[in-house]
């Protein structure tokens, strides 16, 4: 786990490169607290940086890292966890290793295969490989998008890095803010496709690869993998069971590959709570597994530990907590926008960003269970959705077509899950009942429910633009079920606003985060598996629960009350935070920018809804015009 950061300038010596990537690498040091290097090429107008976070071969593992004869050099980020059987297949092709790193596997992969050697890999990465013979920079990104990786392009020059904060450290970029991704924030707390909130910076998406000439020029960009809903209809529901067990089983075995100490985080849910206790199982360090825990004081809404100590003392694994508070909310919020580079998902990235402060005093390296909620179709407003599908269709007697994942008869059971949704179930059918699948998702999607009262409507203008970007997602797979579309475009979209989130809250630490449900070959079988048994009457985890149900303690696997890390930010709008609020959205700078609508602002901060996102959105957004844009 690293920083990588890289410039390609279309004449030798136009471009100071060495002296540019002094200034990236500084802004990546909290990435790589190991060491630092660098590479520049005979016409000087490539150079490739990296900050180390020392994890496989410490001592042999520096970068930028070279093939034998020095024609292929790459900067890499991330982890390949099928290094070994990989390195031991390249051997026997007659390719001879200096190290025992994963980058090494790499170069020799790409060496061996070329640009195809993305499919052989498992695991996360960002990585640039310099090919001196063909000149050209190859880059690629993991398949789910663990690894970030952003690039810009002008004035004849290519800069990529792990982060965008490098990427103005350069002082070629014009920092201006993308109006129609400021939009798109507001409705889904993340922005869509290639944008970020930087006009002019882009995001190498999850599964592409580049290919970039000596002249920075992007002469292709390529998806190379996305999830096919070719559904399999020749297996029985016993099948797919065994053989997602065994999937889960070797995801978190080699995710436990690691020259260093590593740990897990439990928050006592299903997800996090299956990959300690298989975590447990498969640790052969002979030291029980260390897991890290968050939660408030402000009661028990805000607080699993109950649950997190029951996992923690049945698989035999050191249980350590933090309780983070309304000050440690405020002396933090900064840096952690300052470290998100752009805001993204809602407020439990700060309990994760403390969490990640506690694992990082103990260990280097974190597993986790980010990504159960969108392979397994865990969240509840995927049975928000399908419940109005179901009425439609009994209503319309087209529920035993055979095209509905669960009908209206069997998804009774499930509805006492929608209890404490009550209020959304309201707002979610006050309009639009029976719309299209595309509408209808939209509506549980967008965030900017009470928000727009405080922002000038101007910025609003042109909301079917996010419409027709949301529908370019939500019709982009190859499936017409509204299970797999509504799973399709979170796997696209709110995924990796939350794998944003998991990437930054480990890196401003120094820690490398892991996460096993998300590895490629589970997404590739859920995908293939007929939603009748992967959503069977409308149960949200359905086959994983079944996979996972004599793994876990009782008391956690029956659990009802889903949590999800809330943080108690209406109760502490109401105490000092609510003033920390007024300083930075109602000070002259905020009122000049134009962005919001004064008049209604207070009043929201002090009427902020239980578990409401609507202040925090707006918190973010001027910190970040504060911390990015104003300097």
């Amino acid at each position: 786990m690293c920083g990588i950061a890289g410039v390609v300038s279309n004449k030798a010596g136009s471009v100071p490169t060495n002296q540019i990537g002094v200034e990236m690498l500084k802004a990546l040091i909290h990435r790589g607290p190991d060491g630092r290097g660098e590479w520049t090429s005979e016409q000087e107008n490539v150079w490739l940086g990296h900050r180390r976070l020392a994890i496989i071969d410490p001592e042999g593992g520096k970068q930028p890292l070279s093939n034998e004869d020095g024609t292929i050099w790459i900067t890499f980020n991330g982890c390949i966890y099928n290094y070994l059987e990989l390195a031991q297949n390249l051997r026997s092709k007659g390719h001879r290793f200096r190290t025992y790193t994963d980058t090494e596997v790499i170069v020799h992969a790409y060496e061996e295969f070329g640009i195809e050697c993305v499919k052989y890999f498992i695991g996360m990465f960002s990585f640039a490989i310099w090919d001196e013979r063909k000149k050209i920079l190859f880059c690629a990104r993991d398949r789910m998008g663990v690894k970030p990786f952003y690039y810009w392009r002008g004035s004849g020059n290519f800069v990529f890095a792990s982060e965008i904060k490098a990427l103005l450290a350069t002082g070629l970029i014009n920092k201006k803010p993308n109006q129609s991704s400021i939009q798109e924030y507001l409705v889904f707390q993340t922005v869509l496709g290639e944008k970020t909130l930087f006009d002019g910076v882009n995001k190498l998406l999850p599964g592409h690869y580049m290919v970039v000439n000596d002249q920075g020029k992007i002469i292709e960009n390529k998806k190379y993998w996305d999830l096919s809903f070719d559904i399999d209809t020749d297996h029985t529901e016993e099948y797919f069971v065994d053989r997602l067990r065994t999937l889960l089983d070797d995801a978190v075995k080699i995710r436990l590959r690691s020259d260093v100490a590593l740990g897990a985080h439990l928050s006592g849910g299903l997800d996090s709570s299956t990959v300690v206790s298989l975590a447990s199982m498969f640790n052969m360090t002979g030291d029980s597994l260390k897991t890290f825990t968050g939660a408030f004081d402000e009661g028990e809404k805000f607080d699993e530990t109950l649950y997190a100590k029951m996992v923690a003392e049945n698989v035999g694994a050191q249980y350590l907590e933090t309780y983070p508070t309304e000050v440690d909310f405020i002396e933090s919020l900064s840096k952690i926008i300052y470290h998100m580079d752009e805001p993204a998902a809602g407020p439990g990235v700060f309990p994760q960003y403390m969490v990640s402060k506690l694992a990082s005093e103990h260990v280097k390296v974190v597993l986790g269970g980010q990504g159960g909620d969108e392979i397994f179709a865990g969240y509840t407003r995927y049975l928000i959705g399908y419940l109005e599908e179901c009425l439609k269709g009994a209503i319309q007697e087209t529920d035993k077509s055979g095209d509905y994942a669960a009908t209206l008869t069997s998804i009774i059971p499930s509805l006492p899950m929608l209890k404490q949704y009550v209020p959304m179930l309201k707002y979610f059918w006050s309009e639009g009942l029976f719309e299209t699948q595309d509408r209808r998702y939209f509506r549980l999607m967008d965030r900017s429910g009470g928000v727009k009262e405080i922002y000038n409507h101007d910025i609003f203008n042109n909301s079917e633009d996010v419409f027709d970007s949301f529908c370019e997602v939500f019709h982009g797979s190859n499936s017409a079920s509204f299970l797999n579309r509504m799973l399709y475009f979170d796997l696209k979209v709110h995924l990796p606003a939350l794998l944003h989130v998991e990437d930054r809250t480990s890196m401003a630490w120094g820690i490398e985060s892991r996460v096993p449900l998300l590895d490629h070959r589970i997404a590739d079988l859920l995908a293939t598996i007929p939603p009748t048994i992967k959503f069977k009457g409308g149960q949200p985890k359905y086959l994983f629960r079944k996979v996972v149900k004599n793994l876990l303690p009782e008391q956690v696997f029956n659990r009802k009350d889903k949590m999800g890390f809330p943080v108690p930010l209406h109760l502490w709008f109401r105490n000092s935070l609510g003033e920390f609020a007024k300083e930075v959205l109602l000070d002259e700078q905020a009122k000049n920018r134009g962005i919001f609508n004064s008049d209604t602002l207070e009043k929201t901060i002090q009427e902020e809804k239980d578990f409401g996102r609507v202040i925090w959105g707006a918190l973010c957004l001027e910190l970040w015009f504060k911390i990015f844009i104003d300097k």
